[in-house]
C-alpha cells in the first residue's frame, strides 16, 4: 500500500488575519495559503523609500496619502491579501476590520519594485489579481536591477494600457489619478545597478 500525500490543510481569512496580527514577519493570504514575504535588498528598500518621500511631498495638502510596505490591501474579487510596496489612497479610506487587524480596501496606485524572483509573477498574476480592485488606477512597476519603470493605467472599458517604459534617468513618470510626477532619478537616488 502506497502512503497517499497529506493535502496541507486550508486556513480561513480569520485564522490568517489572527495569525498575522501576532506574526514577526508579513506573509500574504491567497485560496487557504499563506506565503511569507522575504525581506528586501538595499536597492529594494533605496527604491522604496526614495519614492515613499517624493511621493509624499507631492501629496501634502491633497485628499491622498501613501503607504509603504506594511499597509495590507484586500482584493474582494479573489479574497486575496497582499503587501504591494507602495499604495496610494485618495478621500475616505476603506478598511476591512477584524478582530483588530485593519486591511486597505480602496488603493488608487499600487507600486511594486521587481526583483528577479518576483518580476514574473508581479507582471502576471498579481497583476490580474490587482485588476480586480475597483478603486485602482494605476500600477507602477519598478526594476531594481536596472533603469525601467512602467506604468499601467485604466482607461475605458476596464481595458488596462501600457504606457511606454522610461529607462532615461533624465525623464519622469507621470502619476495622473493623484496628479504627481516622479523623476527617475529621484526614484534611483543612490541605487547601484551591477550591470
Amino acid at each position: 500500500m502506497n502512503p497517499q500525500p497529506q493535502k496541507k490543510p486550508r486556513i480561513t481569512q480569520e485564522e490568517y488575519l489572527e495569525f498575522e496580527r501576532t506574526s514577526e514577519i508579513r506573509h500574504e493570504y491567497f485560496n487557504g495559503d499563506i506565503f511569507a514575504m522575504t525581506g528586501g535588498s538595499l536597492n529594494h528598500n533605496r527604491i522604496s523609500r526614495n519614492i515613499d518621500r517624493k511621493l509624499g511631498n507631492q501629496l501634502e495638502g491633497s485628499p491622498c496619502e501613501n503607504f509603504v510596505g506594511d499597509m495590507r490591501v484586500k482584493i474582494q474579487g479573489n479574497e486575496k491579501y497582499t503587501y504591494p510596496d507602495i499604495t496610494v489612497v485618495c478621500g475616505n479610506i476603506e478598511l476591512e476590520k477584524i478582530k483588530g487587524v485593519e486591511t486597505l480596501l480602496n488603493p488608487i496606485v499600487i507600486m511594486e519594485i521587481l526583483s528577479e524572483s518576483t518580476e514574473a509573477y508581479d507582471r502576471g498574476t498579481k497583476f490580474r489579481h490587482y485588476r480586480l480592485i475597483p478603486s485602482l488606477q494605476e500600477y507602477l512597476l519598478v526594476s531594481q536591477d536596472h533603469c525601467l519603470v512602467e506604468l499601467y493605467r485604466r482607461g475605458d472599458n476596464d481595458i488596462w494600457q501600457i504606457l511606454s517604459p522610461c529607462t532615461d534617468m533624465n525623464k519622469s513618470v507621470s502619476i495622473a489619478s493623484v496628479d504627481c510626477e516622479l523623476l527617475l532619478s529621484d526614484i534611483y537616488y543612490r541605487v547601484e545597478f551591477v550591470n
